[in-house]
């Protein structure tokens, strides 16, 4: 649409179609074929294809994959041996994780122990210093008191 809002038609463009050429067939003129002695051997091989064209080139042996040795049967005491000394080494292995634990569980425990015992005595230090600043409580005067079997008299 223009600025005006009024349509318009499309616009008619020459269109050229583009054909495609087919190419004439080659044509092949066959070689002469040299005819090779029996005696000798040739060190390039030519072949004439079907439609008469010469294909010369190397001629190339096909490799020979070297022959595949028989591996020697792995015997069942040999596995055995391996694995027994793969079981041994994870045991000894979580030995000595088991006895790291062990150590540091008992290193755990007896600082806990060192702490509740200087935790309990600064307690009791506490109170014993603490109960003489005061006089409160009962006072016995051990003078006048007079001991009959056992019994406590004042």
């Amino acid at each position: 649409m223009h600025a005006d809002q009024t349509p318009c038609p499309p616009a008619e463009r020459a269109v050229e179609v583009h054909q495609p050429t087919p190419l004439p067939p080659a044509v092949a003129v066959p070689a002469p074929v040299v005819p090779v002695q029996a005696t000798t051997v040739p060190a390039v091989a030519s072949i004439v294809l079907p439609d008469g064209r010469v294909v010369t080139g190397y001629a190339i042996n096909p490799a020979q994959s070297e022959p595949v040795t028989a591996k020697p049967p792995v015997s069942r005491a040999a596995v055995n041996v391996a694995l027994g000394g793969v079981g041994f080494l994870a045991v000894c292995g979580g030995l000595i994780l088991l006895t790291s634990f062990i150590a540091a569980l008992t290193a755990f425990i007896t600082q806990l122990i060192t702490l509740a015992a200087v935790c309990f005595g600064g307690w009791i230090a506490i109170q014993v210093f603490s109960a003489s600043g005061h006089q409160g409580g009962t006072t016995v005067n051990i003078r006048k008191a007079t001991f009959k079997r056992n019994h406590f008299h004042s």
